[in-house]
Formats: structure tokens, C-alpha cells, sequence
């Protein structure tokens, strides 16, 4: 079942927040540049969720809403962070709809608990440019007062540039694969409106992944799920597959997005040895995400 058009009332400052994006790019509007790296610290208290989108958004990740029970998942973190995590960044002096997301860390200190206030802390804790693109990392810390940093998150991403003229091309990096004794664990059948449902559930409307004549501009060959979302699902796969819905096994989950999951289409997750994890077609096959994990002991 589809994500419900009635959660998108509750996406206001989310959209508002890529409304400002989009205007910033419109008018040609960039930051002036870095200071100093670690930047400076963005707080911010936001309400509680809904437990209403919470559960909704549980059921379409995979999840079941009786694991959850008093607490929100950590992986539904962009919800509620994605306009302060933006703070770090209008600094920089990159148009920031170009900004491609590379890799999610996160740690899971605490369980997040439901029905408290969050406390965010921001941070641009990384930049590194070279003649091709300037990467970056993004912290961001999520708590609340009975568990003040429940949940952290480092956000790899960068921005292509433009290479000077005369500069030579630089050897392309070879893409990942799924190792080819990984066994298979899970198939995601990803409907045409994944992205879509996504998007209603965390206000993540970024039009490359539910409008596939604007992905396809973009150089994709349709609609891409969200990076957000494979990792939402990568979690639940695990939980369900190998935790038997214990939610408080998982310490962290470190993820690489290396290739777009094309909508609406089929992917498998797969295990190699105790800790790494890929989502791709097949053994043997380019991985889409490649991830590891440690549990808490």
C-alpha cells in the first residue's frame, strides 16, 4: 500500500527548506566560502512525530510497528533533520542542487524515544576539493532530555566540478560488486511510485525520484529510489532477516550509495561474512549499496 497524500501536511518545513534551495539556485545565490572546518555548531528543538507517520513510514520501509513500540527508528532521522542539516552548508560556494549524496554513517547511541521533543546539533565537519569535485561530511546529532544523543549521523556528499580546461581526465574508479559467494537474504519489488511514497512520508521531494521525464534529464534512465530509503530498508531487511525485529541489536550502519536502484524495478540484499552487506541485481553484479554494520554488545 501507498504512502497516504495526507502525510505531505506534515512535510511544511521540509519543503520549505528545498523551496529555499531552489530559490538560492534560481537567483544564482551560493555561499561565500569556509571559515574554518569543523564549522560552527546549528541548534535546533523540533516536536515530537506523529506516531501516525511513524508508523506508516515503519510499514513502508518493511518494518513492523510492534518493534518500535515507545520509540521512533533512527533511519527516519532526514524527516526531521533535513532543514537544519542544510545550515552547515549555504556557506559553501557550490550550488547546492548539485550535491550528490555519497554515504550515510549512523550510530544508534540510544533508542530515540517517541513522543519527546528532539534536540539537533548540525555540523559541517569535513571539506576537501580537489579539480574534480569538493567533498564534504555533515554531522548531525539527534536526542532528546532523557536521551541526549541517542542518534548520530555523518553524511558523506560532494559536488561535481567543472575540470579547468586542458586538465587531463583522471582514471575512473572502478564500481563495487557483490561478491560472488554473498548469499541472498531479501528481494525488494520496488513499485514505480517508491519514491513517490518517500517522498509523502519525509518531504523529500527531490523530482529525480518520482518524476522519470526529470530523472531522465538528469542523465538517469527513470525515477531512483531515495539513498535514504535503500538504507531505511537495508536496516529493516536486517531486523527482520536476522534480528527477529530486536530494533536495539544494531550499534551502526555505515553505507555507500555507489549506483543509482532504477524505479520501479528488483534488487536483492545480500550478506558476505558476518558484517558487510550489498543491494544489487546478483553475485557477481555491480552493487548499488555496499554497507557494514556492528552490533551492540
Amino acid at each position: 500500500m501507498g504512502a497516504s497524500s495526507k502525510h505531505l501536511l506534515q512535510q511544511g518545513a521540509v519543503l520549505k527548506a528545498l523551496g529555499q534551495i531552489v530559490a538560492r539556485s534560481v537567483m544564482g545565490k551560493t555561499g561565500r566560502g569556509v571559515d574554518q572546518v569543523p564549522g560552527p555548531v546549528f541548534r535546533e528543538t523540533v516536536a515530537p512525530r506523529d506516531p501516525r507517520l511513524v508508523g506508516d513510514y515503519i510499514r513502508n520501509m518493511g518494518g513492523s510497528t510492534s518493534w518500535y513500540k515507545g520509540v521512533v527508528p533512527a533511519h527516519f532521522y532526514p524527516q526531521w533533520a533535513f532543514p537544519i542539516m542544510g545550515k552547515p552548508l549555504q556557506c559553501l560556494p557550490y550550488p547546492m542542487p548539485r550535491i550528490i549524496n555519497a554515504g550515510v554513517k549512523l550510530k544508534m547511541n540510544a533508542p530515540i524515544p517517541a513522543g519527546e521533543p528532539l534536540n539537533l546539533q548540525a555540523q559541517l565537519t569535513q571539506l576537501d576539493e580537489n579539480e574534480k569535485r569538493a567533498l564534504i561530511k555533515n554531522r548531525l546529532i539527534t536526542g532528546t532530555a532523557s536521551a541526549p544523543e541517542a542518534m548520530e549521523s555523518t553524511v558523506t556528499a560532494f559536488f561535481p566540478l567543472k575540470r579547468k580546461e586542458g586538465a587531463a581526465k583522471g582514471k575512473k574508479k572502478e564500481k563495487p560488486h557483490i561478491p560472488a559467494d554473498a548469499r541472498q537474504i531479501d528481494l525488494w519489488r520496488l513499485s514505480g511510485r517508491a519514491g513517490l511514497d518517500f517522498a509523502l512520508l519525509t518531504g523529500d521531494f527531490n523530482p529525480v525520484h518520482w518524476i522519470p521525464p526529470m530523472a531522465r534529464m538528469s542523465g538517469f534512465k527513470g525515477a531512483i529510489l531515495h539513498g535514504y530509503a535503500s538504507m531505511a530498508r537495508l536496516i529493516e531487511t536486517l531486523n527482520r532477516q536476522l534480528f527477529a525485529g530486536d530494533v536495539s541489536r544494531l550499534a551502526s550502519m555505515d553505507v555507500r550509495f555507489s549506483a543509482p536502484v532504477v524505479l520501479p524495478g528488483k534488487v536483492g540484499v545480500f550478506l558476505d561474512g558476518e558484517d558487510q552487506c550489498f543491494v544489487g541485481k546478483a553475485p557477481g553484479a555491480p552493487a548499488c549499496l555496499t554497507g557494514s554494520y556492528t552490533l551492540r554488545k
